[in-house]
């Protein structure tokens, strides 16, 4: 009897050993508490606690979490009312102010962020509001991580996810937005035609130099042509007025080296005389005296002769 007493003490023991062992897996926290009081928290690892005056009043999971809020109406600074609907990325850093800083903790963010949202927003036009996400989204997460310190939370980002104004101002932006696509296309297109009239007058301008320099080379080369020819004809007549002397001067010598008589330089003048006549002239003077004629015929072979 006493050894079957002994067993079942050694079974309730292990039981309670078995029951009262836990197991705490990555990234997570256990919260313990002893006799209703915080006790310690445990981390990652095989813990035990005592049976009857040990309990885990929490399991806090130490990942990144993502909250997507409800849209929030809010009014802006010109008395515009729209809704933004906004994401908080977001940490638990402490187990036990998690655990024991707030109610509810996650109810108590959204009621943060809402209030939050409208404050910004509240000191914001409709307009910058539709171009300052990144200006909201930084105060926002500024105000946001430092109200959640005392709860062990750390806000890690907050992005504004949809804002989405009243109808009525959704079709006044577009209109909006519509005339001045139509500005810009106008002016564009303006831009364009501005463009192309300096390029064809700058085109119309170089054709003009292009004209005139080519009107200028032209210029330069006939008169280099007409100099040139020029030149070419006085080298030709100089060259025709050398022979012509060359010749002359040929004829006198033949003529010296022949020794003519007087009689035959008196026919020669007469042949001169004749192709005189030959002439289209209308009236023809002849000495009277043509024996004087060829006196001056002999006097000039009597002079090549002493040549």
């Amino acid at each position: 009897m006493g050894v079957i007493i002994g067993f079942i003490l050694i079974g309730i023991i292990i039981l309670l050993v078995v029951t009262n062992i836990r197991i705490v897996p990555q990234a997570n926290g256990y919260v313990l508490e002893r006799l209703g009081a915080y006790k310690e928290t445990w981390g990652v690892g095989l813990h035990f606690k005592i049976p009857l005056f040990d309990r885990i009043s929490n399991k806090v999971s130490l990942k990144e979490k993502v909250i997507d809020f409800a849209p929030q109406p809010v009014i802006t600074k010109d008395n515009v009312t729209m809704k933004i609907d906004t994401v908080v990325y977001y940490q638990i850093t402490d187990p036990k102010l998690f655990t024991y800083g707030v109610v509810r903790p996650i109810i108590a963010i959204e009621n943060l962020t809402a209030t939050t949202l409208r404050n910004i927003i509240g000191q914001l036009e409709l307009d910058e509001t539709l171009v300052s996400r990144d200006l909201i989204n930084t105060q926002m997460r500024a105000i946001l991580d430092d109200a959640t310190d005392p709860w062990g939370i750390k806000v890690n980002r907050v992005e504004v996810k949809n804002i989405v104004p009243p109808e009525d101002i959704q079709v006044a932006m577009e209109k909006q937005m519509r005339a001045e696509r139509e500005r810009r296309e106008v002016m564009i297109r303006a831009e364009g035609e501005k463009r192309s009239k300096i390029l064809v007058a700058e085109g119309n301008k170089e054709s003009a130099v292009l004209d005139a320099e080519g009107a200028k080379i032209a210029r330069i080369l006939e008169a280099e042509a007409e100099k040139e020819a020029k030149i070419r004809k006085a080298e030709a007549e100089a060259i025709s007025i050398l022979k012509v002397n060359e010749a002359t001067a040929n004829g006198i010598k033949l003529l010296k080296e022949a020794n003519p008589t007087s009689a035959i330089l008196t026919l020669k003048s007469f042949e001169a005389l004749a192709k005189v006549a030959d002439g289209k002239a209308t009236k023809l003077i002849i000495p009277s005296e043509i024996q004087n004629v060829a006196g001056l015929v002999a006097s000039v072979g009597e002079v090549l002769k002493k040549d």
